[in-house]
């Protein structure tokens, strides 16, 4: 299948009506259609304020005394750590729910630690769910269908149990709204979007160099909507020395991308907008031993600089993967263009394209070589999209199709259970980060709330406020910071206690601690690993099923692998 990926647009009503000449079957299935669209729809709300997660909508809808079809309840997941989309749903529509049927565009997570949307649907009384598409992740894949089905209901997925044209754009929307995850999925590389401005001339700069500006101030703002869905944004180092970008997301609002730099020999001038950190942190990728005295110039300005043996956009992109990006968003000139795409790694390509003609010989092109040379091996783009936007005309198109889930690829567990001698589990290094990885429940950002004594200490660091999840008393803990006084920390406090989820809390957090140093306590790092033990010890004895997963990875080394607070590191689990 092969699908165009953008902000999803659906109309704002969806009352569904069965006309008189419909038969029960269609218009029922006309139904359950509009009713996915609408759950991708509400899952679409939070991308870009809080990636990355995966998106899940729900909708509950039941039939009123008149014979007409109704939504009663529906809901999103705003973030990793928030309320479940379904149990949100099935809160506002109360009583309702009873033989009512739920419409998700996504298989819920269902593991070990947990089962928070299948317990509120089968608890409410659901008779249905329509599932979109099931999980793509593997050892979560099927795992809510078989648990619904258990329970009695009934379970019908896009693609498998309803299989007909009108569900086809139901389908749709759910493969697109969640398309980052299904690449990350397949791919095991975040997926990668090329974006670019041109002249109708095929240029991307005059022959001196000069860009400002190809496209439109509404092509800009439609730029800045990209970097705000994205969770990171790449650039080489010949876009830093030509244009000394700061790639922010300039819109007053939603997810800002951390800024990737790809630069093998680190010849990147001293002062640049990137190296400013205080608002939004930035990566310098170099290969190894280039430019010593450049790298801890970079550190000491608070610039995160990782080398690789050789620097190449697939390995970029295999680390980005494993800290756990969903989109990535690339900004590059031609040079670096033409590698990520010969890399593989490129799956959307974004062209704006203006009408303007600038000429030039040596003017630059978005995409230098690729080593063709016959039209015969030109890469064609699939499912072709074209819009204009203001002046500009915005050409969209995949280079790699939305993987196919279909046929259904049996994941680890139903396979040991099929061959006992396959163990999901054999690996004795066990890396989590994100809580949709086998034991992501470990994650500070997992929907675990607890309760900590209001003498415990709190820091502005971000990621210990989700483990400590809204529990603490901000008036008492307040005295615990340094500069309580200080303005910008009570405004930190004020953000982070209304901040919507653990995600924007860390966020915040990291950001003041980039902006303000001297408000985090000295001996943070000392007190941060005994607070951090009281909260881990307090979160597996409130929830024993944490506790069995704990006992199950007896003998196995568990690594976090955050890349912003590495706390657990390797934490052995000794038998017994």
């Amino acid at each position: 299948m092969a699908f165009s990926l953008g902000p999803l647009k659906f109309p704002s009503s969806i009352v569904c009506r069965a006309t008189p000449a419909t038969s029960s079957s269609s218009s029922s299935l006309a139904f359950d259609a509009a009713y996915i669209k609408r759950a991708a729809e509400l899952a679409d709300k939070s991308a870009g304020f809080t990636a990355p997660h995966p998106n899940y909508g729900c909708v509950i809808a039941t039939t009123s005394g008149n014979g007409e079809r109704v939504v009663v309840g529906e809901g999103y997941l705003y973030a990793q750590g928030t309320t479940p989309a379904e149990l949100q749903a099935v809160e506002a529509a109360g009583e309702s729910c009873r033989g009512a049927t739920a419409y998700l565009n996504m298989e819920p997570n269902h593991c070990l630690a947990d089962y928070v949307a299948v317990s509120a649907l089968v608890q409410a009384g659901i008779a249905r769910v329509v599932i979109g598409i099931r999980h793509p992740l593997p050892h979560l894949r099927g795992k809510a269908v078989r648990a619904l089905r258990s329970e009695g209901l009934l379970v019908d997925v896009l693609g498998e149990d309803l299989q007909c044209k009108t569900v086809e754009e139901g389908l749709k929307s759910c493969l697109l709204v969640n398309a980052p995850l299904l690449y990350r999925a397949s791919s095991r590389v975040p997926f990668s979007v090329l974006k670019y401005a041109m002249t109708l001339d095929g240029k991307i700069a005059a022959s001196s160099g000069h860009a400002s500006w190809i496209s439109s101030k509404k092509s800009r703002t439609r730029v800045f909507d990209m970097r705000g869905r994205s969770d990171a944004v790449i650039v080489g180092g010949n876009t830093v020395r030509r244009d000394n970008p700061r790639l922010t997301a300039r819109h007053g609002g939603g997810h800002l991308p951390q800024r990737i730099v790809m630069s093998k020999s680190l010849d990147l001038p001293e002062v640049a907008n990137l190296w400013d950190v205080t608002e939004v942190s930035t990566l310098v990728a170099t290969q190894r031993g280039a430019k010593r005295s450049f790298q801890k110039y970079l550190a000491s300005k608070g610039v995160e600089v990782v080398e690789f043996e050789i620097l190449n956009p697939k390995v970029v992109m295999e680390y980005l993967h494993d800290r756990g990006c969903l989109s990535v968003l690339w900004e590059c000139g031609g040079t670096l263009a033409a590698s990520a795409i010969s890399s593989g790694v490129i799956h959307k390509v974004h062209a704006f394209v203006a009408p303007k003609i600038i000429g030039g010989k040596n003017a630059p092109s978005p995409v230098g070589e690729l080593g063709m040379v016959e039209m015969s091996q030109a890469l064609e783009l699939i499912d072709v999209h074209y819009e204009q936007v203001g002046p500009d005309m915005l050409v969209s198109g995949f280079l790699q199709p939305v993987p196919d889930l279909t046929p259904v690829i049996p994941s680890v567990d139903e396979t040991s259970a099929i061959d006992p001698t396959v163990s999901p589990y054999e690996a004795s290094i066990i890396f989590f980060y994100k809580t949709w990885d086998p034991y992501g429940a470990f994650s500070n950002f997992s929907l675990h709330p607890i309760q900590l004594p209001d003498e415990t200490a709190i820091i502005i660091a971000g990621p210990v406020w989700s483990t400590i999840t809204r529990s603490i008393s901000w008036s008492t803990a307040a005295h615990k910071f340094v500069g309580l006084d200080d303005p910008v920390a009570k405004n930190c406090l004020e953000e982070i206690k209304n901040s919507k989820s653990p995600e924007e809390a860390a966020r915040i957090g990291r950001r003041i601690q980039r902006q303000r140093p001297d408000l985090v306590r000295p001996d943070w790092e000392s007190v941060k690993i005994d607070v951090m033990y009281r909260a881990l010890k307090c979160k597996f004895s409130t929830y024993p099923n944490l506790t069995s997963m704990l006992l199950s990875t007896a003998g196995s080394v568990l690594v976090e692998a955050s890349p912003h607070d590495l706390f657990w590191g390797g934490v052995e689990m000794e038998k017994g």
